[in-house]
């Protein structure tokens, strides 16, 4: 009786080792603040992968772009947000001292999903160009941030530096508190929007969006090539009544080089298959788009670039 007690439970064991080896393992996805659109959409879009998919994806929160970058690389997570112009200097090794001559390759693209445009926010209507900025207290985004990197580029675009202002690393969240409390006079903010910090600073205190001109739009895509004009509609945010003018990057997944074909495969698929039902949780499901998440500056994962040609869509692969 003993024995065969022993022999069952070892079955047991042998099953239960079984199936622990064959569920699939967990893919953290790290996004952004818990005040900006990454992590807001990336939470949406990792709960349907989970219950839609055999592929359970957790969203965490975040400090954007070249943080997640660097999580990717360590094996801390193996999906992110990212902007696709700091991804393309961290992948190429690239433009700015932190990655020049010291490429990144340890993760691909899976899709472009959406326009991150660069918000420059300000309570001051005094403040209504970039060159208002001088000796001011700016927010350049937390450190780690891709907002930094956007930053650096409309003061290079008006001559300018961070010596020409007084740089404050905070979130996007921490920049509408400090913008509240009249601790700093603007910041920029680089994400979807509407965004949840500036709808926020705008329904509860009122708030400007400083526009671009064409020479300035034109002096930061001779500057970096991945900008784009972007309109920010009247309305989207309250109080903001005209339409606003500035340059926008695009919000990219991207994935460590150790997530299989059929896990990315499975995320791509999901999201674009789905983006009616994404939309009604989420109003960035509403700028999903193949043909778009097919283009970023970056070779795709393997997986990825499966359904893309499924759709009619060539892009490149990682070697």
């Amino acid at each position: 009786m003993k024995r065969l007690f022993s022999i069952a439970l070892a079955l047991v064991m042998v099953f239960a080792m079984a199936a622990t080896s064959s569920a699939a393992a967990e893919l953290i996805f790290t996004t952004g603040g818990t005040s900006g659109t990454y992590y807001a959409f990336g939470s949406v879009l990792a709960q349907y992968i989970t219950s839609n998919t055999d592929v359970p994806v957790t969203a965490i929160a975040g400090n954007g772009s070249a943080a997640n970058i660097d999580l990717i690389d360590l094996g801390d997570a193996q999906l992110a947000f990212v902007q696709n112009d700091v991804a393309a200097y961290a992948y190429n090794g690239i433009r700015f001292e932190q990655y020049e001559g010291m490429p990144i390759t340890s993760f691909t693209a899976l899709a472009a999903l959406y326009d991150e445009t660069v918000q420059l926010i300000t309570c001051d209507p005094e403040i209504t160009s970039v060159a208002d900025l001088k000796g001011k207290n700016v927010s350049i985004g937390s450190a780690g941030s891709g907002v930094y990197f956007n930053a650096l580029d409309f003061l290079a675009a008006y001559d300018m530096t961070l010596e020409d202002i007084n740089p404050q690393y905070l979130s996007f969240g921490d920049s509408a508190e400090s913008l509240k409390d009249g601790k700093i006079d603007a910041a920029f903010v680089v994400a979807g929007a509407p965004t949840p910090a500036v709808t926020d600073l705008c329904t509860t205190k009122g708030a400007y969006l400083v526009n671009l001109d064409d020479e300035h739009i034109t002096k930061l895509q001779e500057i970096s090539s991945v900008y784009t004009k972007s309109i920010i509609p009247a309305g989207t945010y309250e109080g903001i009544d005209e339409d606003s003018v500035t340059v926008a990057v695009k919000a990219v997944i991207i994935a460590s080089n150790d997530v299989t074909d059929d896990e990315a495969y499975t995320i791509v698929s999901t999201i674009f298959e789905n983006a009616d039902a994404l939309a009604e949780v989420h109003a960035k499901g509403l700028e999903l788009d193949v043909e778009y998440g097919s283009v970023c500056g970056l070779p795709y994962h393997p997986g990825a670039a499966m359904y893309f040609a499924e759709k009619g869509y060539t892009v490149e692969v990682a070697e």
